[in-house]
């Protein structure tokens, strides 16, 4: 397994450095959320005929187990993080879920990598916006779908980086589109077994209870007061 020295690194630093040799943008029109009725079919035909082939590979290559899918929140829309350790733990997370999809914003860079930019599209990835102007779309459109009863999942860490052991220090918007879409916070926990007989960890999810915004304060202090409830439950 490669190693690699967290030492000294902000939580902002990347340690895993794509290819990305195509050029992508974020218009100001871009569709988040797609309504084309082919795209969707054809995602869906996608989605599930390559889940079951996941559920195999994520077993036999990571030892991947999945612990109290009984605190998945059962009805309604919810924000959904976890600790981003892995480049496959989006299909983990996929398999928590499944057969309900959700949608997952990403960095913009990985929609300049060739083929994997139209499999994730695909598997509905997300751009995340950097400018101002744009941000104020990608959230309401991420609250539309939240409404709808619709799963988003957010990293809220940030970058990438894999096999880490520890929780770090989240960043604000997955906690502002909760509190904004009014829906709670579903936590996943992914946590590592060393086995005698496999190189690497193998890779344990944890489902957390939902944790819900605190209606009782303003809304700043409620984004605030979510992700550090958030925070604290993920690091226990």
């Amino acid at each position: 397994m490669k190693k690699y020295n967290f030492e000294n690194l902000k939580d902002d630093d990347e340690v895993v450095k794509n290819w990305e040799p195509l050029k992508f943008e974020i218009n100001d029109n871009y569709k988040y959320i797609s309504k084309n009725i082919f795209f969707n079919f054809f995602s869906n035909v996608i989605y599930f005929a390559i889940a079951p082939i996941l559920i195999i590979f994520d077993r036999v290559f990571f030892g991947y187990k999945i612990i109290n899918k009984k605190n998945i929140v059962k009805n309604g829309g919810f924000v959904s993080i976890s600790n981003h350790i892995h480049q496959m733990d989006c299909t983990f997370i996929g398999l928590v879920y499944y057969p309900h999809r959700f949608y997952y914003p990403t960095l913009a860079s990985n929609f300049k990598i060739p083929v994997i930019r139209h499999i994730i599209k695909m598997l509905y990835a997300i751009p995340i916006p950097k400018k101002d102007n744009q941000k104020e779309k990608f959230y309401s459109d991420l609250n539309s779908v939240l409404k709808k009863g619709k799963i988003v999942q957010m990293y809220p860490e940030g970058s990438l980086w894999p096999y880490y052991d520890k929780i770090r220090d989240f960043k604000y918007g997955a906690f502002k589109i909760a509190v904004e879409a009014d829906v709670p916070i579903q936590p996943i926990r992914f946590k590592y077994v060393n086995k005698w007989y496999k190189r690497k960890p193998t890779i344990i999810c944890e489902v957390l209870k939902p944790i819900y915004p605190n209606k009782k304060l303003k809304k700043e202090e409620r984004i605030s007061d979510l992700r550090d409830r958030s925070l604290k439950e993920m690091r226990k």
